[in-house]
């Protein structure tokens, strides 16, 4: 399957669910984390081991003869660095080990379509080689400006219709596409009470990470690769971890015309940028010369992926701290 998705780019894949075995639902099931909160149906891992290969037959009869429910994800808060807190979904156990099983299934296909910037939530990829990559372009490249694009409340504005219709690019089992349908539509238990989620998908979510990477690769990586080459005169960088976002322009008027078409193109799919959180600097080899010149202060630092970037004036290091 990974072969054929190299290969035919434009594939769709028609027959993907007999790839759900049970010896992938029970891969899937030790691939979970054995300590984690139970979700709706308040079933533990050490729960569900107790006769593991009964009940994983059962579910993998009811998954392809359509029997399968998804369950609402049970709604918990972890408090933000801001002292807002930010709203995790926990799915159910049964939710958690199909959901394993269909990333594994779909990444054999996506991770042959993904970008080389993006780096969030990918096999084989992490935030130090996020963080590894940016400092090599910040020195290899010629880049004066950066701009730091930050997506509001993303994973609550992912668009289920676009999901699906970005999906159809590759995905044509339609009993795939119903199982990511089911886990979008399951909606939130919050003290008791159920409640619909008309946009978006549950932080915390196995799935999660997976369907946001494929909403960004259609809505922003395939469009910022063919900006670059159709609108950029200059050097252009860009770092894509999840929806953390970090690009560097060699010229300013590029910079500031990128970020307008960015708002622009993020509005098509019910995307917007945070006015407080984004912003476009002034960074690199002159910005400390040029921004003392215009008795304007050191240069500004950004964050990205809990780390401060600062880039030293010698052009052989950039800080990140």
């Amino acid at each position: 399957m990974r072969k054929a998705a190299r290969e035919h780019k434009e594939m769709k894949f028609t027959a993907l669910l007999h790839h759900l075995t049970v010896g992938l639902l029970r891969e899937s099931f030790f691939a979970l984390k054995r300590k984690a909160a139970p979700g709706v149906d308040g079933t533990t891992w050490q729960e569900y081991e107790t006769g593991l290969e009964g009940r994983l037959i059962d579910l993998h009869s009811r998954v392809h003869r359509g029997a399968y429910r998804a369950k609402p994800s049970r709604r918990v808060y972890i408090p933000k660095a801001d002292g807002r807190q930010r709203p995790l979904g926990v799915a159910a156990l049964e939710d958690k080990i199909v959901q394993q099983g269909v990333v594994t299934i779909l990444n054999a296909i996506y991770e042959e379509d993904f970008l080389g910037f993006s780096y969030g939530f990918r096999p084989g990829r992490s935030q130090h080689q996020a963080l590894d990559a940016l400092s090599y372009a910040l020195l290899q490249k010629k880049v004066n400006y950066v701009v730091d694009a930050d997506i509001r409340s993303f994973f609550d504005r992912i668009d289920k219709s676009w999901m699906i219709k970005f999906m159809e690019h590759r995905v044509a089992d339609r009993r795939i596409l119903r199982l990511i349908q089911k886990w979008l539509n399951a909606g939130v238990m919050e003290e008791g009470q159920w409640s619909e989620t008309e946009t978006g998908t549950p932080q915390g979510a196995v799935i999660s990470p997976l369907l946001a990477n494929i909403y960004l690769h259609y809505a922003f990586d395939l469009w910022v690769e063919a900006w670059r080459k159709k609108c950029a005169q200059g050097d252009v960088i860009v770092i894509r971890y999840a929806d953390d976002t970090v690009l560097g322009f060699q010229h300013q008027a590029e910079a500031d015309r990128f970020l307008q078409d960015l708002r622009e193109r993020l509005g098509k799919f019910g995307l917007e940028l945070h006015p407080d959180k984004t912003r476009r600097i002034e960074f690199g080899r002159s910005a400390e010369t040029s921004r003392k010149r215009r008795e304007e202060g050191k240069p500004e630092t950004f964050d990205f992926l809990g780390f401060s970037v600062l880039q030293k004036c010698t052009d052989k290091e950039v800080n990140m701290t």
